[in-house]
């Protein structure tokens, strides 16, 4: 077990991008099949997927607007194959975690449940568990009450949706994961600012956000950033560059 479990890193604004912009890093966990491949892209792209390579992992970029103010939001969509280990890699880097099961799949409700409980050793790090596939509820093996007390028991949040089906339902939960994020660190100790970047008097954003901390590197990351986001522009679709395990419709 890593020795920096449990802890936080001094902020330091010199690490947010040159824009200045807040960022949040949000950690998609669960068992392979559970849908996160397919829960990202419909948060980055409005599109749903339906092959993917389940052993990559990837690290995406968006700039999103929330509550009206701009975040920068990175995506790390996992490719554990074996449960949480190695978990030291998102374990210090997570903002807040998502914990995903197929509402179809009682296995994958299971399985989500070392996840939680291997989110729990950063208590400082707020947690969502999520109910995908909503879609394919007419085959449901978990319903909403066993959700309810799983996310009750481990106290976090809990939401059931559709990546299939509901870009707005998505983009609700990677918005609200933004939110406990914003909301955690505003209970948690001062950030530090910079000396550089008070001398050249830059305000700090508006909001305090969890510390900006380096990028996993695990051996099949890659950090892939959305060229054209929606809080920049409504004219443009936004576009996402994917590896080669995805077919996107």
């Amino acid at each position: 077990m890593s020795l920096m479990f449990g802890k936080t890193r001094p902020c330091n604004f010199a690490a947010v991008p040159e824009r200045g912009l807040a960022e949040v890093n949000v950690v998609l966990l669960g068992v392979t099949g559970c849908g996160k491949s397919a829960l990202t892209v419909k948060f980055l792209t409005r599109r749903f997927i339906s092959e993917y390579d389940p052993h990559l992992e990837d690290i995406y970029s968006s700039e999103e607007v929330v509550d009206q103010q701009p975040v920068v939001v990175k995506v790390m969509d996992t490719a554990d194959q074996d449960g949480p280990v190695n978990s030291e890699r998102y374990l210090t880097w997570a903002s807040a975690f998502l914990v995903v099961y197929s509402i179809d799949d009682r296995k994958s409700f299971e399985g989500c449940q070392p996840y939680l409980q291997t989110a729990s050793l950063q208590p400082e790090t707020p947690v969502i568990l999520l109910g995908n596939k909503l879609d394919m509820d007419r085959y449901r093996q978990v319903s909403k009450a066993d959700g309810s007390a799983l996310a009750s028991r481990f106290g976090c949040l809990f939401f059931e949706v559709s990546a299939c089906l509901d870009f707005l339902s998505v983009q609700r939960v990677f918005h609200e994961a933004v939110r406990e994020a914003r909301r955690e660190a505003e209970r948690g100790p001062a950030l530090y600012i910079s000396e550089d970047r008070a001398l050249l008097g830059l305000s700090a954003p508006s909001f305090t956000t969890p510390c900006y901390k380096e990028l996993p590197a695990p051996a099949t990351a890659k950090l892939v950033t959305v060229k054209s986001s929606r809080a920049q522009s409504k004219r443009r679709a936004p576009t996402l560059t994917l590896l080669k395990g995805f077919k996107i419709f």
